[in-house]
């Protein structure tokens, strides 16, 4: 149903001469994600950052494809302490039962055609014990190798993606 209406979208957007281009993100009842930062301001911002990577990736999509992702839920790796030198709680990973987790949706088209769709369940248990190619300092570094593993093993395969994202 859901690839339906972004095929619906698609056609519509193509009718009125409107190309779509590259990836468009949604969120999905963000208010009840399992997890993510405590005050308004950084929720936000986690979301931003979550949307700008998933386009940063986008651009490397072959011309005429688009993707759209309804992101369902977010766990954040590490748990949220509260602090209370500060207004935000401090995010304490422990490299245990507390990896990264995301649930979407997504739809891949082409010319009005959907080329790829699904759900998918990523999460990447081994997060603490890899090599992640993102700085520790770099907000949502776990997060972001999450979605690059995701991204080459279903959306642009790479033969030599590793195989550490489950989907459904």
């Amino acid at each position: 149903m859901t690839c339906l209406r972004h095929l619906a979208f698609a056609a519509c957007l193509a009718s009125h001469g409107i190309a779509m281009a590259g990836v468009t993100v949604n969120y999905v009842h963000d208010a009840r994600f399992t997890d993510l930062p405590r005050t308004p301001w950084q929720r936000q911002q986690a979301l931003e950052d979550i949307s700008a990577h998933f386009q940063a990736l986008g651009k490397d999509l072959p011309a005429g494809q688009d993707l759209v992702i309804d992101v369902l839920d977010i766990d954040l790796a590490g748990r949220e302490e509260p602090n209370r030198f500060a207004l935000s709680g401090v995010r304490i990973l422990s490299h245990g039962g507390d990896w990264p987790r995301m649930r979407l949706r997504y739809s891949l088209v082409e010319d009005g055609k959907v080329l790829k769709s699904g759900d998918a369940q990523l999460s990447d248990k081994a997060y603490g014990n890899r090599v992640n190619a993102y700085p520790s300092d770099a907000r949502w570094p776990h997060e972001k190798q999450m979605i690059d593993d995701w991204w080459r093993a279903t959306i642009v395969p790479d033969p030599g993606a590793a195989k550490q994202v489950s989907t459904e």
